[in-house]
């Protein structure tokens, strides 16, 4: 789960606006407003979750690391995947037309 996602933050989003934002989305989930609904348990949890994470410096420093991490990978399996058609493409100077 992206933590910044369920807070509907961007990555680069200070204490404060980590922290309005968990107020403003628990409020609007909170199970009590919700009491037939599991979806609503379910949704905040993950708001406290991803709260819980977020606001502490170590906790997000780490969280950061690991999603940079995932990040990278998939974009090296993505170049990886297409570095055939890449170089073929350059090869054949066709990369003036594409890029």
């Amino acid at each position: 789960k992206d933590h910044y996602k369920v807070l509907e933050l961007n990555c680069d989003a200070s204490d404060d606006e980590i922290r309005s934002s968990f107020i403003r989305l628990a409020l609007k989930w909170h199970p009590d407003k919700f009491k037939e609904e599991d979806s609503a348990t379910s949704r905040f949890q993950e708001i406290n979750e991803a709260y819980q994470v977020l606001s502490d410096p170590i906790a997000r420093q780490e969280y950061d690391k690991k999603r940079m991490r995932r990040i990278y990978e998939h974009n090296t399996e993505l170049l990886n995947e297409y570095k055939e058609l890449i170089l073929t493409c350059n090869g054949l100077g066709v990369k003036h037309y594409l890029w």
